[in-house]
């Protein structure tokens, strides 16, 4: 199984791609955990955020694996326990699907582009800046993984 990170966003801080790559190489090698960073929409006088938000919809469909399930990250997502995103991951990984997680830029994901995602997920009720996101979704993907495996990193 694939499990693509896509994030509007590009040219983060140092410390945001090293806290990333950490949890990315405890991934289990099976998932195949990539990260695929799309360069945002100029914003000017000539686009708003809603014409923007489109044309990123556009760059993240075209980034988005063949068949992928498609889960958006969004303020109004479910809002899942760790424990619950571990028992939808097992159930993903038994339908073969590869899995996108998409990450907004920063007016965060087309309307249209969220009703065709597979499902909207909430982070956190807290606002977060987009780099932030990008290292809780990893470690919280490989506490998810150390559930299924029993592993003792996760503690109950």
């Amino acid at each position: 199984m694939q499990v693509t990170v896509i994030a509007v966003g590009h040219k983060m801080p140092g410390w945001i791609e090293e806290g990333f790559k950490e949890y990315a190489k405890r991934m289990p090698s099976e998932w195949r955990f990539a990260i695929k960073e799309l360069k945002p929409v100029e914003r000017s006088t000539n686009r708003n955020a809603v014409s923007g938000m489109a044309a990123e919809a556009t760059r993240i469909r075209a980034a988005i694996p063949k068949n992928a399930r498609i889960i958006a990250l969004d303020e109004h997502g479910k809002d899942l326990t760790t424990v619950a995103l571990a028992e939808n991951i097992k159930r993903w990984q038994m339908d073969g699907r590869d899995i996108a997680i998409i990450i907004g830029g920063a007016d965060g994901l087309d309307p249209d582009f969220k009703r065709q995602a597979d499902m909207l997920v909430r982070l956190s009720s807290l606002t977060l800046p987009h780099g932030m996101v990008r290292i809780l979704l990893a470690e919280q993907l490989y506490r998810a993984h150390t559930i299924l495996t029993n592993h003792p990193y996760h503690r109950s």
